[in-house]
């Protein structure tokens, strides 16, 4: 593209689908609030309730990897209008779920729309965005999705308290309404389709794949490590990565081209982008179940402590693709990564005797530091791959997105889990112990993960952008 200027159409079209995956995070982080509500008002266990979340992101996860292909075969406008319609028939089906299995339906549903509209965003962005200011919209499409964890569990709480359950699916049907008329308005094509051919044997693998390692790492808190449930489920799922990783090499049009992880700098952003994520959603566990069981705060409050860091960090997200533009990648990614480390480290040291003020103070670094440096490792990582790969790389980071996600979240919960079940003490006492002991497993991976961008920025972009 020879102009600069970013064209109005453009950013309405980022915002049209932006507002369908804040859509999808606002509802996944605010019904975790509503989990006690709904074991009793549907008679069901915790083990039942937490198929809400992880159905959800079990179908997210394998849609994702289908989105390269996606692209390549229908236009971006046919996508934004299935993914809303599918967003918003769930949405209407929860709202009037008359049980249990009718709640999960809807949610299985969201996932759908969630899973095509989640990585068309950063598609339309790499497409139709100035290679100079890509920093700065992949900042705002980062901003979009971030502000849905800060805003969440304080959204269902509110709810929850005052109205009910159900309304946290009906106040964003105007706005899924809005973002519909927009993206039809704003979506334009601006690269032919080709009419490639849908590899069935590859999206098993990835059903396989995902279905095995996000089941066996969400059981890992509640059943013994050798048990079928988590060690079964994990070998089920590497068999599935295996054979997932053998077809796509041998046939010409997989799901996704493995060939972008031959891009030494991409393959090592992608690490640190998976590495990182896993650290935030486990610390994203780890805070509000520590100011509640610690600190003696409740739900409400807990939400709230956590609310500034969020949105502040979410705020410095085009902050940090600013910079980037203006600077290179160097600057924005290393310090955001070193003030996380900082950060982690803070709370590692504190958390026997970590008060509210310590929590907020730390978690606003925390998030500033991800605010300057995430987007902008999906931004870097992707200038390592020519134009034709770049869906493919896009789809490998979301992909990896949603199962760090599960990773993190189950990880940090096994430990806590693990050494609140130790005889003896209280129980304050071993949940700060528990929680003392997964911050630090979360600063080694943040840690790891700056070590990793270190080499990473080292490596030169080879390929011709366009």
């Amino acid at each position: 593209m020879t102009t600069e200027k970013i064209e109005p159409r453009v950013v309405g079209a980022v915002l049209a689908t932006g507002l369908m995956s804040l859509s999808g995070v606002i509802v996944e982080t605010a019904m975790n609030i509503t989990f006690p509500t709904l074991m009793r008002q549907f008679h069901i266990t915790t083990g039942t309730v937490q198929w809400m979340t992880t159905l959800y992101l079990l179908i997210v996860a394998c849609i994702v990897p289908a989105s390269s292909y996606l692209k390549r075969r229908f236009k971006l406008r046919q996508l934004f209008v299935t993914a809303n319609l599918l967003f918003i028939s769930g949405i209407v089906i929860d709202g009037l779920a008359p049980n249990f299995a009718w709640l999960l339906t809807g949610r299985a549903i969201q996932g759908f729309g969630t899973g095509i509209a989640l990585p068309l965003m950063f598609n339309i962005i790499l497409d139709q965005v100035p290679l100079s200011r890509i920093g700065l919209m992949t900042g705002i499409g980062t901003l979009v999705t971030a502000i849905g964890p800060a805003i969440g569990p304080t959204y269902g709480g509110i709810l929850v308290t005052n109205l009910n359950w159900r309304y946290i699916f009906w106040i964003l049907v105007p706005f899924l309404v809005v973002s519909f008329f927009v993206g039809i308005k704003t979506i334009r094509q601006v690269t032919p389709t080709t009419a490639a051919r849908f590899d069935w044997p590859s999206m098993v693998g990835v059903v396989v794949t995902f279905g095995g390692l996000i089941y066996g790492f969400s059981a890992i808190s509640t059943h013994a490590w050798l048990s079928w449930s988590v060690s079964g489920a994990l070998v089920l799922g590497l068999l599935g990565l295996a054979a997932f990783t053998w077809r796509s090499l041998k046939i010409a049009d997989p799901l996704i081209h493995l060939q972008a992880l031959r891009s030494r700098g991409f393959s090592g952003h992608l690490l640190a982008f998976f590495l990182i994520q896993i650290a935030s959603l486990g610390l994203s566990f780890i805070l509000p179940n520590y100011l509640q069981l610690v600190d003696r705060q409740t739900a409400f409050v807990a939400g709230l402590v956590v609310l500034p860091g969020a949105l502040i960090g979410a705020c410095f997200a085009p902050v940090g693709g600013q910079i980037l533009d203006r600077f290179g990648a160097r600057r924005p990614i290393l310090l955001g990564l070193g003030l996380a480390v900082v950060a982690l480290i803070g709370m590692t040291v504190l958390a026997p005797h970590m008060g509210a003020g310590w929590v907020l103070g730390l978690y606003v670094i925390y998030m500033i530091g991800i605010g300057l440096g995430f987007g902008n490792m999906m931004t870097n990582g992707l200038k390592h791959l020519t134009p034709a790969l770049k869906a493919d790389g896009n789809a490998l980071m979301n992909s990896l997105q949603q199962f760090a996600g599960a990773m993190g979240t189950a990880l940090v919960s096994a430990i806590i889990a693990a050494r609140q079940a130790v005889a003896g003490s209280t129980t304050v006492l071993k949940t700060a112990a528990g929680s003392q002991t997964a911050l630090l497993v979360l600063v080694v991976t943040s840690a790891l993960a700056w070590g990793v961008m270190v080499w990473a920025l080292r490596q030169p972009i080879q390929q011709t952008q366009d």
